[in-house]
């Protein structure tokens, strides 16, 4: 989470984990941290550049907006960029955006249904952009949010990065079985992530594909400690979104998170987020997801002791965990 470290210490941690058998990194593209204690936001195309100089494994953004801060046009370059300097490494992560980030820019700040509509026109654009400048032709786009002159990347890899679609709606996950490679979604319940996979994998029938084939990957958030209470005060101090129970995609500052924070409680963590000292805690938490049928989990601990957790899960977690 780059709202928490400076880039360099990020980087750092990233070639730390692969050490410890970590396999890949998603990382935040945030303008702002969710609150003012986390300190950090930095640009992460720049960092996952430099991630990639001191890893092995495949890296992507968790996940940008080509939307409102950035153009489809500008998304599609910096991957493609990535791509071609980390062949085979770099997936593109995508999502409808939440004004934390993009209000930035001070453009209306519309609906959720405006909001993914906008991403999937401009997942239409990045993918033709990947596709017409494999190819060597122009492309261009005149649609409803955003227009393209004619123009190709110059800067291509022979394969287009797969492009992931972030979701925890039903309607999408079907919409994004349908025209993209692969789905992204954050830990929730089992009962509520299930019928998302039911859908994507829908929607990937109906464009003729099998969804079993496609990535199916999960963010997870967890507070890992030496202690119980140690857990759980890094839970509270550094990652009180999680115990928000409303949707966040509206507020635009990290003041104004920061005055709704003080109101997240311990048990607010219940069911939407593992605080414990406990590995075989986490390790039965992490295989029931990938019994469910996801592919790839990253595994984001909300304190600041991650050079600890790195190597105690490396070590006690990671072993024993089966897909």
């Amino acid at each position: 989470m780059l709202e928490q470290f400076p880039p360099t210490e990020a980087v750092a941690l990233a070639a730390l984990a692969e050490q410890h058998g970590f396999t890949g990194v998603m990382a935040s593209d945030h303008f702002q941290p969710w609150v003012p204690r986390q300190g950090e936001s930095s640009f992460v195309w720049s960092v996952l550049a430099a991630i990639g100089q001191r890893t092995s494994g495949d890296l992507g953004p968790g996940v940008t907006t080509p939307t409102f801060r950035m153009h489809p046009a500008v998304v599609a370059q910096a991957s493609a960029t990535l791509a071609s300097m980390y062949p085979g490494r770099h997936w593109l992560g995508i999502g409808s955006g939440e004004a934390l980030n993009e209000h930035i820019v001070g453009q209306y700040w519309p609906e959720a249904p405006e909001r993914i509509n906008r991403m999937f026109e401009a997942v239409d654009i990045i993918r033709r952009l990947f596709a017409g400048s494999i190819a060597g032709r122009d492309v261009r786009h005149d649609g409803p949010n955003f227009k393209l002159e004619s123009t190709r990347l110059w800067t291509m890899p022979p394969v287009a990065p797969e492009i992931l679609v972030a979701t925890a709606g039903p309607v999408t996950a079907r919409r994004a079985g349908k025209h993209v490679d692969g789905l992204i979604t954050t830990s929730a319940p089992i009962d509520r992530v299930a019928p998302l996979l039911a859908r994507f994998a829908e929607g990937a029938r109906e464009s003729g594909r099998d969804a079993s084939k496609m990535p199916k990957v999960l963010q997870l958030h967890l507070s890992w400690a030496a202690t119980d209470e140690e857990a759980m005060r890094n839970a509270l101090a550094e990652w009180p979104i999680g115990g928000l129970r409303f949707g966040r995609s509206d507020i635009r500052s990290p003041f104004e998170f920061e005055q709704i924070a003080r109101t997240v409680r311990p048990e607010d963590f219940d069911g939407r987020m593992i605080v414990s000292a406990d590995t075989d805690v986490h390790r039965a938490n992490i295989q029931r997801y990938l019994d469910l049928g996801f592919d790839r989990i990253y595994l984001h601990n909300v304190g600041r002791n991650q050079a600890e957790w790195i190597e105690v899960f490396g070590r006690d977690v990671l072993p024993g965990l089966r897909r």
